[in-house]
C-alpha cells in the first residue's frame, strides 16, 4: 500500500479491508453503487459547476471538434479496405490495460461496475482482435481501426489535457517464421501513416517516421532490407521510452514545423493478443496518431 492507502484505512475500524476484500464481486458493486448513490445526493448546483470549473477529468477539450471530424473523415477514407472500423465501447473491462502491460492500473479511470473508461484504444482493439482470430483459422489475421477518446488518470504535463483522440490501428496475425509476418504488418500500418501526412500536412510541415529495435536482430534484418526498401523509415538508436511496453521495437511519428518537433504518434510490437488468446505464436502490432495534434497543426494558427 502507498501512504494514501494507509492514511484511509487506519481511519476505518479493524477488519473492514478484510470484511471488504470477503464480498462477492456484486455484493461489492451493491456497496460502492449505494456509497456513490448517498454522495451524488449531497452534491449542490453551485458545486456541480465548480466541479466542472476545476476537475480536470471533465473540462472539454479545446481542440476544434469540426476541424477534428473534417480530418478523420479523410483518414478513414484514406484506410485501406483490410481494416475494419469499430466504433468502441466508452468503457472496457476492468483490467483491460494492466492486465497485459506492465502499466499501473492507477493510470486508469476505473468505474463502480468492474470496468474502466477506455484509456487506450489500441488495448481494447487487441481484445477484440484476439476474439476475432479465435474465430479464424490460423492462418487467417485481424486489421482493426477505431478513432475514440481516451481518458488518463496520470498527471501530464502543463497545457496537456487528460483526455484526447487518437486514430488507432491493431494488426494481428500469427508468425510464420524469420519476421516476415511483422515485415508484412510493419509495411501496411507505416504505409498508411505516411499516405496520410502526406495528404494531409500543409507546405511547410515535415513528417518523420521512427523506428527503435529493442534487442531483436531479426527484426533488425527485415527493417533493413524489407521495410525501409518499401516505407522510408528512420532509426531511432537512443530511444528507451517503450522497453518492456513494446516487444522487440518501437515506432514513432512526428512533423516538424520550423525549429519545433510535434510528436504525433507512437506504436509497436506487443504480446497483448498472445496473451489473451494463449498463443505466444501470435503477433500484433499497434500505432496511433492523435487527431487533435494533427488538426493544429494543419490549421493556419502558428
Amino acid at each position: 500500500m502507498n501512504d494514501a492507502e494507509r492514511r484511509v484505512w487506519g481511519r476505518l475500524p479493524a477488519g473492514t479491508r478484510e470484511s471488504l476484500a470477503g464480498l462477492s464481486a456484486s455484493d461489492l458493486q451493491t456497496l460502492l453503487l449505494s456509497v456513490a448513490r448517498a454522495r451524488a445526493a449531497e452534491v449542490r448546483p453551485a458545486g456541480l459547476l465548480r466541479r466542472w470549473r476545476e476537475d480536470r477529468f471533465v473540462r472539454p477539450s479545446p481542440a476544434d471538434p469540426r476541424a477534428v471530424a473534417a480530418l478523420e473523415a479523410r483518414m478513414w477514407r484514406l484506410l485501406p479496405e483490410r481494416f475494419a472500423g469499430v466504433e468502441l465501447s466508452p468503457v472496457a473491462p476492468l483490467g483491460t490495460c494492466a492486465v497485459v502491460t506492465p502499466q499501473s492500473q492507477d493510470r486508469v479511470v476505473s468505474t463502480l461496475r468492474a470496468a474502466e473508461v477506455v484509456s487506450d484504444s489500441t488495448n481494447a482493439l487487441a481484445v477484440e482482435a484476439a476474439d476475432r482470430r479465435l474465430r479464424q483459422p490460423a492462418t487467417g489475421e485481424v486489421h482493426l481501426a477505431a478513432s475514440h477518446r481516451m481518458l488518463r488518470a496520470q498527471r501530464f504535463p502543463a497545457g496537456w489535457g487528460a483526455h484526447f483522440r487518437l486514430f488507432a490501428l491493431v494488426s494481428s496475425a500469427r508468425d510464420t517464421g524469420s519476421g516476415d509476418t511483422e515485415a508484412r504488418l510493419l509495411i501496411l500500418h507505416l504505409g498508411y501513416w505516411r499516405r496520410v501526412l502526406a495528404d494531409l500536412l500543409p507546405p511547410g510541415v515535415t513528417p518523420r517516421l521512427e523506428y527503435t529495435i529493442f534487442d531483436s536482430p531479426v527484426l533488425r534484418e527485415r527493417l533493413a532490407d524489407t521495410v525501409a526498401p518499401a516505407v522510408p523509415v528512420v532509426e531511432d538508436p537512443e530511444r528507451e521510452r517503450g522497453r518492456g511496453y513494446y516487444a522487440g521495437m518501437a515506432l514513432r511519428i512526428t512533423a516538424r514545423r520550423g525549429d519545433e518537433v510535434v510528436e504525433l504518434g507512437d506504436g509497436g510490437f506487443t504480446t497483448w493478443t498472445a496473451q489473451v488468446m494463449g498463443n505466444a505464436k501470435e503477433r500484433c502490432l499497434i500505432s496511433c496518431l492523435s487527431t487533435e495534434r494533427l488538426a493544429a497543426l494543419t490549421s493556419d494558427q502558428p
